[in-house]
Protein backbone atom coordinates (compact mmCIF):
# COMPACT_ATOMS: atom_id res chain seq x y z
CA UNK A 1 0.00 0.00 0.00
CA UNK A 2 0.91 3.28 -1.22
CA UNK A 3 1.99 5.91 1.75
CA UNK A 4 0.07 9.12 1.65
CA UNK A 5 1.78 12.22 0.56
CA UNK A 6 1.22 13.79 4.58
CA UNK A 7 3.18 10.95 5.50
CA UNK A 8 6.23 11.12 3.25
CA UNK A 9 6.15 14.20 3.69
CA UNK A 10 6.48 13.97 7.57
CA UNK A 11 9.03 11.46 6.99
CA UNK A 12 11.46 13.72 4.59
CA UNK A 13 10.99 16.34 7.36
CA UNK A 14 12.01 14.10 10.18
CA UNK A 15 15.43 12.73 7.95
CA UNK A 16 16.63 15.81 7.26
CA UNK A 17 16.15 16.84 11.05
CA UNK A 18 18.74 17.81 13.38
CA UNK A 19 17.39 15.22 15.94
CA UNK A 20 17.31 12.78 13.30
CA UNK A 21 21.29 13.32 12.35
CA UNK A 22 22.13 13.84 16.05
CA UNK A 23 20.43 10.30 16.44
CA UNK A 24 22.65 8.78 13.03
CA UNK A 25 25.75 9.83 14.55
CA UNK A 26 25.23 8.78 18.06
CA UNK A 27 24.42 5.16 16.78
CA UNK A 28 27.21 5.27 14.25
CA UNK A 29 29.78 6.63 17.42
CA UNK A 30 28.46 3.75 19.52
CA UNK A 31 27.83 6.20 22.31
CA UNK A 32 25.71 3.62 24.44
CA UNK A 33 28.99 1.27 24.52
CA UNK A 34 31.38 4.12 24.59
CA UNK A 35 29.28 5.66 28.11
CA UNK A 36 30.18 1.98 29.26
CA UNK A 37 33.65 1.82 28.54
CA UNK A 38 33.65 5.29 30.65
CA UNK A 39 32.25 4.26 33.84
CA UNK A 40 34.19 1.40 33.82
CA UNK A 41 37.69 3.17 33.09
CA UNK A 42 36.48 5.51 35.68
CA UNK A 43 35.99 3.33 37.99
CA UNK A 44 38.58 1.03 38.04
CA UNK A 45 41.56 3.68 36.91
CA UNK A 46 40.20 7.27 37.64
CA UNK A 47 38.52 6.33 41.17
CA UNK A 48 41.66 4.84 42.93
CA UNK A 49 43.53 7.89 42.41
CA UNK A 50 40.91 10.51 43.56
CA UNK A 51 40.69 8.09 46.56
CA UNK A 52 43.94 8.93 47.83
CA UNK A 53 43.83 12.32 46.88
CA UNK A 54 40.63 13.08 48.72
CA UNK A 55 42.17 11.27 51.62
CA UNK A 56 44.58 14.88 52.10
CA UNK A 57 41.27 16.86 52.26
CA UNK A 58 42.64 19.18 54.62
CA UNK A 59 38.24 19.99 55.61
CA UNK A 60 38.10 17.42 58.56
CA UNK A 61 39.53 14.54 56.60
CA UNK A 62 36.46 14.31 54.21
CA UNK A 63 37.19 11.04 52.66
CA UNK A 64 36.32 10.16 48.92
CA UNK A 65 33.43 8.82 50.28
CA UNK A 66 31.90 12.35 50.69
CA UNK A 67 32.77 13.52 48.17
CA UNK A 68 31.41 10.65 45.73
CA UNK A 69 27.66 11.29 47.34
CA UNK A 70 28.17 15.25 47.19
CA UNK A 71 29.21 14.74 43.58
CA UNK A 72 26.46 12.05 43.11
CA UNK A 73 23.65 15.35 44.00
CA UNK A 74 22.09 12.12 46.28
CA UNK A 75 20.36 12.31 49.98
CA UNK A 76 22.01 12.12 53.37
CA UNK A 77 20.98 8.35 53.83
CA UNK A 78 22.36 7.21 50.34
CA UNK A 79 25.48 8.85 50.91
CA UNK A 80 25.99 6.80 54.28
CA UNK A 81 25.42 3.89 52.49
CA UNK A 82 28.26 4.97 50.00
CA UNK A 83 29.98 5.51 52.93
CA UNK A 84 29.78 2.01 53.82
CA UNK A 85 32.27 1.28 50.52
CA UNK A 86 35.67 3.25 50.69
CA UNK A 87 38.05 3.03 53.77
CA UNK A 88 38.60 6.20 56.44
CA UNK A 89 40.77 8.80 54.94
CA UNK A 90 43.40 8.01 57.33
CA UNK A 91 43.40 4.56 56.72
CA UNK A 92 44.02 5.52 53.17
CA UNK A 93 47.23 7.82 53.91
CA UNK A 94 48.87 5.05 56.18
CA UNK A 95 48.53 2.40 53.56
CA UNK A 96 49.60 4.56 50.65
CA UNK A 97 53.15 4.12 48.90
CA UNK A 98 55.20 6.53 46.37
CA UNK A 99 55.23 3.35 44.32
CA UNK A 100 51.44 2.78 44.40
CA UNK A 101 50.82 6.86 43.82
CA UNK A 102 52.56 6.36 40.66
CA UNK A 103 51.11 3.27 39.66
CA UNK A 104 47.37 5.17 40.05
CA UNK A 105 48.76 8.20 38.24
CA UNK A 106 49.94 5.43 35.27
CA UNK A 107 46.26 4.30 35.13
CA UNK A 108 44.52 7.16 35.36
CA UNK A 109 46.42 8.40 32.29
CA UNK A 110 44.94 5.82 30.36
CA UNK A 111 41.34 7.15 31.21
CA UNK A 112 42.20 10.86 29.52
CA UNK A 113 43.04 8.48 26.73
CA UNK A 114 39.81 7.24 26.36
CA UNK A 115 37.98 10.81 26.46
CA UNK A 116 40.57 12.17 23.68
CA UNK A 117 39.50 8.56 21.76
CA UNK A 118 35.90 9.63 21.96
CA UNK A 119 36.13 13.63 20.95
CA UNK A 120 38.28 12.69 17.95
CA UNK A 121 35.44 10.48 17.23
CA UNK A 122 32.82 13.08 17.50
CA UNK A 123 34.57 15.39 15.31
CA UNK A 124 36.44 12.90 12.57
CA UNK A 125 39.90 13.34 13.63
CA UNK A 126 42.69 10.85 12.82
CA UNK A 127 44.34 9.70 16.10
CA UNK A 128 46.58 11.60 17.56
CA UNK A 129 50.23 11.51 17.52
CA UNK A 130 52.29 9.53 19.74
CA UNK A 131 54.06 12.65 21.27
CA UNK A 132 50.65 14.21 21.94
CA UNK A 133 50.67 11.58 25.36
CA UNK A 134 51.34 14.43 27.40
CA UNK A 135 48.48 15.89 27.16
CA UNK A 136 46.59 13.36 29.08
CA UNK A 137 48.82 13.94 32.17
CA UNK A 138 47.91 17.46 31.72
CA UNK A 139 44.40 16.92 31.30
CA UNK A 140 44.31 14.54 33.93
CA UNK A 141 46.30 16.46 36.82
CA UNK A 142 43.84 19.81 35.70
CA UNK A 143 40.78 17.35 36.33
CA UNK A 144 41.92 15.51 39.83
CA UNK A 145 42.44 19.44 40.77
CA UNK A 146 38.98 20.31 39.54
CA UNK A 147 37.27 17.98 41.02
CA UNK A 148 39.18 18.49 44.17
CA UNK A 149 38.77 21.98 44.53
CA UNK A 150 34.95 21.39 43.62
CA UNK A 151 34.64 19.22 46.19
CA UNK A 152 36.32 21.11 49.26
CA UNK A 153 34.83 24.55 47.83
CA UNK A 154 31.09 23.05 47.73
CA UNK A 155 30.43 25.15 45.03
CA UNK A 156 27.41 23.64 44.13
CA UNK A 157 24.62 24.15 46.76
CA UNK A 158 25.78 27.69 49.13
CA UNK A 159 24.51 30.21 47.03
CA UNK A 160 23.05 31.13 43.61
CA UNK A 161 26.67 33.08 42.89
CA UNK A 162 27.90 29.86 44.07
CA UNK A 163 26.52 27.93 41.96
CA UNK A 164 26.62 30.10 38.52
CA UNK A 165 30.06 30.32 39.64
CA UNK A 166 30.68 26.31 39.55
CA UNK A 167 28.11 26.04 36.03
CA UNK A 168 30.90 28.38 34.07
CA UNK A 169 33.86 26.85 35.76
CA UNK A 170 32.71 23.75 34.48
CA UNK A 171 32.12 25.14 31.11
CA UNK A 172 35.69 26.96 31.33
CA UNK A 173 36.94 23.08 31.96
CA UNK A 174 35.25 21.19 29.42
CA UNK A 175 35.84 23.61 26.55
CA UNK A 176 39.58 23.68 27.28
CA UNK A 177 39.76 19.81 27.66
CA UNK A 178 38.32 19.20 24.03
CA UNK A 179 40.93 21.93 22.90
CA UNK A 180 43.76 20.34 24.75
CA UNK A 181 43.02 16.51 24.31
CA UNK A 182 42.13 17.03 20.01
CA UNK A 183 45.57 18.55 20.42
CA UNK A 184 44.25 22.35 19.21
CA UNK A 185 42.60 20.66 15.97
CA UNK A 186 39.22 22.23 16.19
CA UNK A 187 38.62 25.92 17.14
CA UNK A 188 37.59 26.99 20.37
CA UNK A 189 34.19 28.88 19.33
CA UNK A 190 33.29 25.04 17.64
CA UNK A 191 33.73 23.33 21.16
CA UNK A 192 31.91 25.97 23.27
CA UNK A 193 28.70 24.56 22.29
CA UNK A 194 29.75 21.27 23.31
CA UNK A 195 31.13 22.08 26.71
CA UNK A 196 27.44 24.27 27.22
CA UNK A 197 25.60 21.30 26.70
CA UNK A 198 27.86 19.28 28.56
CA UNK A 199 27.38 21.09 31.40
CA UNK A 200 23.43 21.68 31.24
CA UNK A 201 23.12 17.81 30.60
CA UNK A 202 24.95 17.16 34.18
CA UNK A 203 23.08 19.38 35.68
CA UNK A 204 19.68 17.72 34.56
CA UNK A 205 21.74 14.63 35.72
CA UNK A 206 21.96 15.86 38.89
CA UNK A 207 18.52 16.48 39.28
CA UNK A 208 17.76 13.21 37.98
CA UNK A 209 19.96 11.31 40.47
CA UNK A 210 17.98 13.34 43.37
CA UNK A 211 15.15 11.47 42.30
CA UNK A 212 16.24 8.55 41.26
CA UNK A 213 19.43 7.08 42.67
CA UNK A 214 19.12 8.57 45.95
CA UNK A 215 16.14 5.87 46.41
CA UNK A 216 17.75 3.60 44.42
CA UNK A 217 20.70 2.93 46.48
CA UNK A 218 19.56 3.02 49.79
CA UNK A 219 17.05 -0.13 48.21
CA UNK A 220 19.85 -1.73 46.71
CA UNK A 221 21.54 -1.84 49.83
CA UNK A 222 18.78 -3.61 51.44
CA UNK A 223 18.48 -5.99 48.99
CA UNK A 224 22.02 -6.81 47.38
CA UNK A 225 24.05 -5.31 50.16
CA UNK A 226 27.63 -3.26 48.94
CA UNK A 227 27.30 -4.86 45.53
CA UNK A 228 23.94 -2.65 44.75
CA UNK A 229 25.19 0.25 45.90
CA UNK A 230 28.29 -0.18 43.38
CA UNK A 231 26.12 -1.44 40.78
CA UNK A 232 23.98 1.89 41.45
CA UNK A 233 27.40 3.63 41.17
CA UNK A 234 28.30 2.31 37.63
CA UNK A 235 24.97 3.05 36.36
CA UNK A 236 25.63 6.85 37.07
CA UNK A 237 28.56 7.17 35.63
CA UNK A 238 27.40 5.35 32.50
CA UNK A 239 24.90 8.29 32.75
CA UNK A 240 28.42 10.74 33.47
CA UNK A 241 29.73 9.17 29.99
CA UNK A 242 26.22 9.51 28.28
CA UNK A 243 26.27 13.25 29.06
CA UNK A 244 30.56 14.08 28.45
CA UNK A 245 30.24 12.39 24.68
CA UNK A 246 26.67 13.15 23.94
CA UNK A 247 27.33 16.88 24.83
CA UNK A 248 29.74 16.77 22.70
CA UNK A 249 28.48 15.59 19.61
CA UNK A 250 25.35 18.05 20.53
CA UNK A 251 27.89 20.62 20.47
CA UNK A 252 29.32 19.54 17.09
CA UNK A 253 25.84 19.66 15.76
CA UNK A 254 24.94 23.14 16.89
CA UNK A 255 27.70 24.31 15.29
CA UNK A 256 27.08 22.96 11.81
CA UNK A 257 23.75 24.59 12.19
CA UNK A 258 25.34 27.72 12.65
CA UNK A 259 27.01 27.32 9.59
CA UNK A 260 30.03 29.16 10.38
CA UNK A 261 33.27 28.51 8.26
CA UNK A 262 36.69 27.35 9.97
CA UNK A 263 34.77 25.03 12.66
CA UNK A 264 34.66 21.43 11.53
CA UNK A 265 36.13 21.03 8.51
CA UNK A 266 38.53 23.65 7.69
CA UNK A 267 40.13 24.95 11.29
CA UNK A 268 43.86 23.57 10.79
CA UNK A 269 45.68 22.54 8.08
CA UNK A 270 45.37 18.63 7.69
CA UNK A 271 41.99 18.28 9.54
CA UNK A 272 39.45 16.40 7.96
CA UNK A 273 36.09 17.22 6.77
CA UNK A 274 33.21 15.47 8.00
CA UNK A 275 32.71 12.21 6.29
CA UNK A 276 35.74 11.59 5.28
CA UNK A 277 37.61 8.25 5.81
CA UNK A 278 39.25 9.58 9.37
CA UNK A 279 36.43 7.12 11.29
CA UNK A 280 38.06 4.13 9.78
CA UNK A 281 41.61 4.84 10.73
CA UNK A 282 43.27 2.27 13.49
CA UNK A 283 42.68 4.70 16.92
CA UNK A 284 43.66 4.15 20.44
CA UNK A 285 41.34 3.62 23.78
CA UNK A 286 37.68 2.91 23.01
CA UNK A 287 38.47 1.16 18.72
Amino acid sequence: MERSPTASCLGRTLRNSTAWHGWKRAKGLELGQRALGFAALGFLTLVPLLIVVSAADPGQGRGFAQWLGAGLGVSAPARERIGQLFAQPTQTVCTTTAFGLATLAAFGVTFGAAVQTGYEKIWDLNPARWHARWRHVLWLGVLVGYLYLSATAALWHSSWAATTGAALSTVLFFWWSQRVLLSGRIAWRALLPGAVATVAGLYGLRVFSRLVFSPLIASSAVAHGPVGTVLVIQSRLVGVGVVVLGGALVGRLLDEQLGRPGTAGTVRQGLPAYGDKALNSPSNGWS
